[in-house]
């Protein structure tokens, strides 16, 4: 199409004028990926260029006369141009083509569906960016790794100086990070990660245990309505149950229904190339970059090719169907790092890349040969799962010169076998070794005309790319903090003049105080509502907000009806200000007279640490025994099953923990000067309540324990803690700890044994 019509986006003129005609090999058209040498098509009336033949009718005789003739014969022309045959049923080609979709169930819409609706509609998406809202995978995949890189900040921070160290808040984003944050939240979709990795996990369990290799799979394509459907390089047979055939023999599908019944597996993951693309009539795909036959090209503008790459190369770098990986960036994306340091490695220039892959090419192959594997595949069902071959994928976003682009095609053409991928760059589009090209418009499209594809791209622009990366950056647990130790983001007057107008009880079973019941189901909501605001005092965006409570999409009118309940409830202060407040950002806030316990206790914490209790000890005692004695449990303990799933996005469940264990070793530490170590003690154990795997409260606990001279009783501790340790054992600090305090503990271990 682009070479005799100009524009390769007519393919589907030249597919439609040639379908199920018999070609002179006997075989049909029957997909527009499926085109071979030797046959013969029939084009429209303005195809130019050479290879062109016009056959007059006259002429006669001639083998490649009757050819035409019999073609002529066949295909629409024949059979009334109202049929099409289904894709793949040849079988064996290297094409992608999209499934056939079962109806939507009638209830609730799939959050794939919410998804692909907001990515569209700029009117709904108050500002935030598209790209992240439209891709949940990708916003699922970076949530996870930033909470994970939070938490890990938080954790090394837990072992600084007691009281008023830094990390404990990590940085609250601003300006173009903290919509890149809030479109995370709004477009993030982790049950559909969730469920993804747990089928294909499945699949290869179940393949497994029939001793049956994985198939090649070029794809997968997530339904509108939740189905799965995997597009195989060649037809396998039937797929293990709840696996079906699809509309042929080269689909299997998963029904949605049937996935969310499997459970977590220890299988290795069978397809961690997958990565999203982009979607098409509400299906989203995901091309398997590690078995494509060959190098995968793509061609547009610059600036469309680096948000294509940028996008490729996050997904596959914190997604979660997948163990381990290794994604090489050449020429571009060293600031994309960030995201997954373990995984991105970005390399200058071409000439390191050919040697760096010659060199894999030849060790993968040699390796795979003494294993005595056909390919990577067989390493990961069944017995030889211990031979897990992780994937190798290159993202080269510039062209290459024609010799290094000979040379990658050469290093591609075994390289699906091998567990490699290539995905490379070109302005010409016309890359050699390339098996599969696709071009990026302007207009965000994807197109693929030899595959079929026109996509709506997935794509990540530079913008969006800094402003993700920054708050990677800023909650980087090895980079050096800045300014003073970090203040709660919400300080409360803990005086009796500052009791609040409403106070929730969020630390412990959930409770109110100073509002009345809401009647009806809308409680429930109301409260959850609130609860997220109290946790985030520096505002939530009305897209946010409704995301969390309604996790697969909800209307405008609802989400505006909730926020005027929720106004009404909360009501307004003496002044008549509202409770709930707009800010100039357009973010839900609190009033300062909407106060919870988790306020109560960091604002306690925080003015015994670095306030009035610096200077006064007695105040400093007072202040953390207060503040003890508000923790009555884990967070919102009483939650109802199914609600508050947008908890799993935050990092408070190990913010909490730390600070208790903190109170409690501050308080430990002011009862352990007085030589008071009963005190001590009962802190400690107080603080373990809430914080049982802290290292560090059962270092302190052993000091303050053998600090009262009964060795028996440090003995029943040294037991306890061995007995909690389990088949991991202790952790060396810790028994180097009991070594110094009661030498003898191994002994009693010996025994026990």
């Amino acid at each position: 199409a682009e070479r005799h019509l100009g524009d390769g986006r007519r393919y589907k003129e030249i597919f439609e004028l040639n379908k199920d005609r018999v070609q002179p090999d006997g075989s049909k058209l029957s997909e527009a990926s499926l085109i071979r040498p030797g046959w013969i098509m029939e084009m429209p009336g303005d195809a130019r260029g050479g290879d062109l033949v016009e056959m007059p009718a006259e002429a006669g005789g001639s083998a490649a006369q009757q050819q035409v003739h019999d073609y002529g014969q066949t295909g629409d022309h024949a059979q009334g141009g109202d049929h099409a045959q289904g894709g793949g049923q040849q079988g064996g080609s290297s094409h992608v083509s999209l499934p056939e979709q079962r109806p939507a169930p009638d209830q609730q819409p799939s959050h794939p569906q919410q998804h692909a609706a907001s990515a569209t509609d700029e009117s709904s998406a108050f500002g935030l960016p598209q790209a992240l809202i439209g891709a949940p995978l990708l916003a699922a995949g970076l949530l996870g790794a930033l909470g994970r890189r939070r938490r890990q900040a938080l954790w090394q921070s837990a072992f600084g100086a007691v009281g008023g160290r830094r990390g404990m808040e990590p940085p609250t984003p601003t300006g173009d990070a903290a919509d890149a944050q809030d479109a995370l939240l709004v477009g993030a979709d982790p049950e559909g990660v969730r469920l993804l990795d747990r089928s294909l996990r499945g699949l290869a369990a179940s393949l497994g245990a029939e001793s049956r290799p994985l198939p090649t799979a070029y794809a997968a394509w997530l339904g509108g309505n939740g189905d799965l459907h995997l597009q195989l390089a060649q037809p396998s047979g039937n797929p293990p149950a709840p696996w079906q055939l699809g509309q042929d023999q080269t689909f299997w599908m998963l029904a949605r229904s049937d996935a969310e019944r499997y459970e977590d597996t220890d299988a290795a993951a069978p397809y961690p190339g997958l990565v999203s693309l982009g979607t098409m009539d509400d299906s989203r795909l995901l091309l398997n970059l590690e078995s494509v036959p060959g190098i995968v090209s793509l061609s547009g503008s610059e600036a469309d090719r680096a948000a294509v790459f940028a996008s490729v190369a996050a997904e596959l770098a914190t997604n979660g169907w997948s163990d381990r990986m290794t994604i090489t960036l050449v020429g571009f994306g060293e600031d994309l790092t960030p995201l997954a340091p373990n995984r991105l490695r970005h390399i200058d220039g071409i000439d390191d890349l050919v040697e760096t892959m010659e060199a894999e090419t030849r060790q993968r192959r040699g390796a795979l040969g003494a294993a005595g594997h056909d390919s990577v595949l067989t390493g990961r069902t069944g017995p030889a799962q211990h031979t897990r071959w992780a994937p190798h994928l290159v993202l080269l976003a510039a062209e290459p010169s024609a010799d290094d682009a000979m040379k990658l095609a050469e290093l591609a053409a075994d390289a699906s076998r091998l567990g490699i991928g290539y995905l490379v760059g070109t302005d010409s589009g016309d890359l050699p070794g390339a098996a599969w090209e696709m071009e990026v418009t302007g207009e965000g499209k994807l197109l693929a005309p030899l595959l079929g594809l026109e996509l709506d791209a997935q794509l990540l622009p530079v913008p969006l790319q800094r402003a993700v990366v920054e708050l990677f950056v800023e909650s980087d647990p090895e980079r050096e903090p800045q300014g003073p130790a970090t203040a709660p983001p919400f300080l409360v007057d803990i005086s009796e003049q500052g009791r609040p107008a409403v106070y929730a009880r969020l630390v412990g079973p959930y409770e109110i105080i100073g509002l009345d019941t809401p009647d009806g189901d809308r409680s429930a909501l109301l409260h959850e509502a609130l609860a997220l605001l109290l946790l985030h005092r520096e505002g939530v965006h009305p897209r946010v907000l409704s995301s969390a409570l309604w996790p697969r999409g909800v209307t405008d009118d609802v989400r505006e009806a909730l926020l005027e309940r929720l106004r009404a409830w909360l009501g307004t202060d003496p002044d008549g200000a509202p409770r709930l407040k707009t800010d100039s950002t357009g973010r839900l806030t609190l009033a300062k007279s909407v106060v919870s316990d988790l306020d109560v206790l960091r604002s306690l914490y925080h003015e015994a640490t670095q306030g009035r209790g610096v200077d006064s000890r007695a105040v400093r005692g007072r202040l953390l025994t207060d503040a003890l004695v508000l923790v009555r449990g884990p967070l919102l303990a009483d939650r109802p099953e199914g609600r508050y799933r947008w908890l799993t996005h935050e990092i408070i469940d190990a913010q909490l923990p730390l600070l208790v264990a903190d109170i409690g070793l501050a308080l430990s530490e002011f009862h352990l000067v007085k030589d008071r170590a009963e005190k001590a003690i009962e802190a400690l154990n107080a603080a373990l309540n809430s914080a049982p795997g802290d290292e560090r409260l059962w270092h302190e606990l052993l000091r303050a324990t053998h600090s009262t001279g009964d060795t028996a009783r440090l003995q029943a501790l040294a037991a306890d803690l061995i007995s909690r340790s389990g088949a991991r054992g202790l952790p060396p600090r810790t028994e180097a700890l009991l070594d110094e305090l009661l030498p003898t503990w191994r002994d009693g271990v010996a025994a026990v044994g």
